[in-house]
């Protein structure tokens, strides 16, 4: 290590200490160079993927309608139905879906019509497992790079995740709150969100971010950079689950996240070990019970599934590991299976790491059997993505959907991703956002609508297209892409 001190007695000597050396100086400029090469490389590589993502069709939030909207000459999928409805008009008033009229029906006065001719009219899409502020940057942004940078990429990803067609989706990890305000106060174009705000976890849990050197927690690191940016809460005992949860839910929170066993995004939890006491679980289910809603818990195995289950939690994310008693304990319980399909193919999540890359693959194997055994024991069952610090996958969000035929009719297929979607989201209550239901083409509902060039019920693989396929992509009653105007 050099230090600042004389580096001879010599008289004629130019510099009197090594840091103010040539060969110091020369030194310091190839090590600048070099990282900031290497910066300018990473930062390049991270702007260029989402270049490359494709363009949002536009930048602007549109005007509400001054009058009512009617779709016209259009076959419906309401979101619950196996067949497509025939001879109906869709007639759209404010941000609701007034009614759905006879073809014959006279339009009100003053209406907006748009023909659809003969396409499919389906409610917006819910992806029930997103993560709005970590799907389009890499890990290693999220964790280094200045916040409001992140919340700008963001803000660039919620609007084009509202052009694939997403109008709706569950936020289970991050901090979306400003966001969500913004995009509700139509300064941004993006879906509704459903904030879960940060991931609460115990001391090496699946939501602790620290590094090595940062352990132990003192007075001089009492915070991590994660927590301080609203990702993750780091709670240990009863009394700190509780202030943690009450603090997501004075932000805002819709749902409560907790992370009850390990994962493949974190370094220091393996995925087989349980995380929080039964005590910790009962506490952060109890205090969003009496806020009204619910809390939803990352696990992956058998034994974190049922001590989940077994303290109050209404919703299992992941549980790809989970074993037959498992799965018949949600459906006796009436909880949720929140799955994504984890297959270990071209668009999972990207992982470096060797150890990382062998649990997704045991993930993928149990993908498999967890999807066969929620329709042998008939577990309500949502579907997400858990896209998640990677910029190249999200455009492939739809195509992650079309993953799903392999084990259910394309009817089941979109229903999970409308209509029973919007029935998890509805169990937030009174901490719902919104008020009124998504998911499904019905009198009251929010009027979030899509005009598919085809019918989805017959070729999933429009879903995955997004761009040429969905020709209207209206949502709260505004229309933000019409390409047959």
């Amino acid at each position: 290590m050099l230090i600042c001190t004389p580096v001879n007695d010599d008289a004629e000597a130019r510099y009197t200490c090594a840091c103010h050396s040539p060969a110091f100086a020369r030194l310091n400029a190839a090590i600048e160079r070099r990282f900031s090469r290497r910066s300018f490389l990473a930062g390049a590589g991270a702007i260029g993927a989402m270049a490359l993502s494709p363009k949002s069709a536009t930048a602007a939030v549109p005007r509400a309608p001054t009058g009512p909207v009617v779709f016209t000459n259009v076959r419906i999928f309401d979101g619950k139905s196996a067949s497509l409805i025939a001879g109906r008009n869709l007639i759209v008033e404010g941000n609701r879906i007034k009614a759905i009229a006879a073809a014959g029906e006279r339009p009100p006065e003053g209406a907006q019509i748009i023909d659809g001719g003969g396409r499919t009219l389906m409610p917006g899409l819910i992806d029930a497992h997103w993560h709005t502020v970590m799907c389009g940057i890499p890990e290693v942004v999220a964790l280094t790079a200045d916040v409001p940078y992140v919340h700008l990429v963001a803000a660039q990803q919620a609007e084009q995740t509202l052009m694939r067609g997403f109008t709706t989706i569950r936020d289970v990890g991050g901090p979306s709150f400003a966001l969500k305000r913004a995009i509700d106060q139509g300064m941004f174009a993006g879906p509704r969100i459903f904030p879960s705000g940060a991931m609460i976890s115990q001391t090496s849990g699946h939501g602790d971010f620290r590094l090595r050197y940062e352990v132990p927690r003192g007075s001089a690191n009492d915070i991590s950079h994660a927590e301080a940016a609203g990702i993750s809460a780091v709670a240990d005992g009863v009394p700190e689950v509780l202030r943690r949860v009450r603090e997501q839910l004075l932000l805002g929170a819709s749902q409560i996240k907790i992370m009850t066993g390990g994962g493949v995004s974190s370094a220091y939890d393996p995925i087989d070990v349980n995380q929080f006491t039964a005590e910790e679980i009962r506490a952060a289910a109890n205090a969003a019970s009496d806020w009204g809603t619910y809390v939803c818990s990352h696990v992956y195995t058998p034994d974190g599934i049922k001590r989940a289950l077994q303290n109050g939690v209404r919703c299992i994310e992941h549980g790809q590991l989970a074993d037959e008693d498992a799965v018949k304990m949600m459906a006796d319980k009436g909880a949720w299976w929140s799955l994504q399909p984890f297959l270990a193919d071209e668009d999972s999540n990207p992982k470096s790491n060797p150890v990382q890359r062998q649990q997704q693959e045991e993930i993928a194997k149990g993908t498999v059997r967890a999807y066969e055994l929620t329709k042998k024991h008939k577990v309500k069952t949502a579907w997400g993505t858990d896209i998640l610090f990677n910029p190249k996958g999200v455009a492939n969000q739809g195509k992650q959907l079309t993953k799903l035929s392999r084990w259910f009719d394309n009817a089941d297929v979109l229903r999970m991703a409308t209509a029973a979607n919007g029935e998890l989201l509805a169990m937030s209550g009174e901490r719902n956002p919104y008020r009124a239901k998504v998911g499904v083409i019905e009198p009251g509902a929010l009027a979030d609508v899509l005009l598919v060039d085809g019918n989805p019920l017959e070729n999933l693989a429009l879903i995955a297209d997004p761009e040429p396929n969905l020709k209207v992509i209206m949502k709260d009653g505004r229309i933000f892409k019409n390409t047959l105007a």
